[in-house]
């Protein structure tokens, strides 16, 4: 089936619907007005974790001791820290720039688009000039944006954004952060880690996480020495010398707290990319949280699709836009998607990295699904403790009756590598055997997800059983 695919955006939903609509055969135009990669590779996902792998050899050094080895007079270069950094995006960037070339189906345009109608993008070229493109299909894929607060003072100097912060070729002597979702907590965990003191105000830590694991989370983030607060609100950022105060407010209890730093990194969420598409102007409707569209993820305006960040399903994850880009591609060349798009990982690259699948227990709880729930301490496994890692757990939540998979929750040692068994068994609806039949190589961390699985059924090898009640 052809058809004529424009693609606005070159992010990681972008670039992969165009890949996905050129395999498939489709005539394809990729229009991007900045580096391919998108938020993700540029500013977001990769420089993060290029900045957390130095964080984790930061705080094995500092730890070193622990494993019989003495290290002095260390010591972080800012300047390399941000060279390497480059490396790595440059790298990569310049990696999908030829996957997107080696398809002869896919023009690529680096420009601005406006939609003109259900059909037609104009592209203002960065070289210089104007081109419209007619299609057959339009998808958009522009992203989102560091949103700031409402919070007075925001506009000083100093009160910045991850983007800002991750341009630094310096580490802030004292970081404030304003946010504890997962850019605000992988900053402070990341920074801390660097040299910086962190101060977090947070309103909720992980608000989408499941409670035991946020609550679990906050000790540790203290424990990292992270100068933590909790349901808590940024009121006022006021100038004080070269510094910046912060003047704070509990929500629940009449008292309010004035912290001082460096900086003040504002993390309190990303808002939709959508200045200059004209929306209004062919009828797109959306609002603060996105362009508004239905379970196909189209628009209001047939054969107008958004996918990923800028779309109002609200799921700012790179793996979900490309999901989402495949899926549309799928649907408009005529096939039919074969993807678990209800459940996905979500992952936080903290010190101690946090995971999750599936349902939390308030989920299941609000949903009236009877379920069951099992959990494994990391420091019952044999690879956590010889890598020194043993806060955390591995919690699974199965279907009380049939035993089928629900949820998976992890908090500790590589975390964000581990969900992906979850993943697998709730994406295809597996029960608990499906797991324990499968063999799991010891020493692993992997471990811990098998034993919290058995545990469903009191099988755990590694647990001691449970005392039964006297009569």
């Amino acid at each position: 089936m052809e058809n004529r695919i424009a693609v606005i955006g070159a992010g990681p939903g972008g670039y992969v619907a165009a890949i996905k609509a050129a395999q498939l055969g489709a005539e394809v135009t990729l229009i991007e007005n900045r580096e391919v990669g998108g938020t993700c590779l540029n500013r977001g996902c990769i420089p993060t974790k290029t900045y957390f792998r130095n964080a984790e050899i930061m705080s094995t050094i500092k730890r070193s001791e622990e494993f019989g080895i003495s290290i002095e007079g260390y010591k972080l270069d800012g300047k390399a820290l941000q060279e390497r950094k480059k490396n790595v995006v440059s790298t990569l960037v310049s990696g999908i720039e030829t996957l997107i070339s080696s398809y002869k189906n896919i023009e690529f345009i680096p420009g601005t688009a406006t939609l003109m109608d259900k059909n037609t993008v104009s592209v203002e070229l960065l070289a210089g000039g104007n081109r419209e493109v007619v299609v057959d299909n339009i998808i958009i894929a522009t992203g989102s944006f560091p949103q700031m607060t409402e919070t007075k003072g925001v506009d000083l100097d100093g009160v910045i954004t991850s983007d800002d912060l991750l341009d630094f070729d310096h580490i802030p002597e004292t970081l404030i952060v304003v946010g504890g979702g997962v850019i605000g907590l992988e900053f402070a965990s990341i920074y801390q880690e660097l040299g910086s003191h962190v101060i977090l105000l947070a309103s909720r830590v992980l608000k989408d996480a499941d409670k035991e694991i946020s609550k679990r989370l906050t000790p540790l983030l203290k424990k990292q020495g992270i100068e933590t607060y909790v349901d808590i609100r940024a009121k006022e950022i006021t100038k004080e010398g070269d510094k910046l105060k912060v003047l704070a407010k509990y929500k629940e209890k009449d008292e309010e707290i004035e912290v001082v730093g460096d900086y003040v990194l504002i993390a309190s969420g990303r808002g939709p990319l959508v200045e200059g598409l004209n929306l209004q102007g062919v009828g797109i409707e959306y609002d603060r949280k996105g362009i508004k569209v239905n379970d196909e993820f189209e628009t209001t305006v047939e054969g107008i699709y958004a996918i990923g960040d800028v779309n109002s399903k609200g799921i700012q994850l790179a793996h979900v836009a490309s999901a989402q880009g495949e899926y549309v591609v799928e649907k408009i060349m005529g096939h039919e998607p074969d993807i678990v798009l209800e459940h996905f990982p979500a992952c936080t690259f903290t010190m101690n990295e946090v995971a999750q699948v599936g349902y939390t227990e308030e989920q299941l709880k609000e949903k009236g699904i009877e379920y069951k729930s099992s959990k494994f301490n990391f420091s019952a496994n044999g690879k956590a403790l010889s890598l020194g890692e043993t806060d955390g757990i591995v919690k699974v939540l199965a279907g009380k009756d049939d035993n089928k998979i629900l949820g998976v929750h992890i908090l500790g040692p590589h975390a964000n590598d581990l969900i992906h068994e979850g993943a697998l068994a709730i994406a295809n609806n597996m029960d608990a055997a499906f797991i324990n039949r499968t063999i799991h190589a010891h020493p692993t961390l992997s471990e811990a997800f098998n034993e919290a699985v058995m545990g469903l059924n009191d099988a755990a090898i590694h647990i001691a059983p449970k005392r039964k009640r006297k009569k």
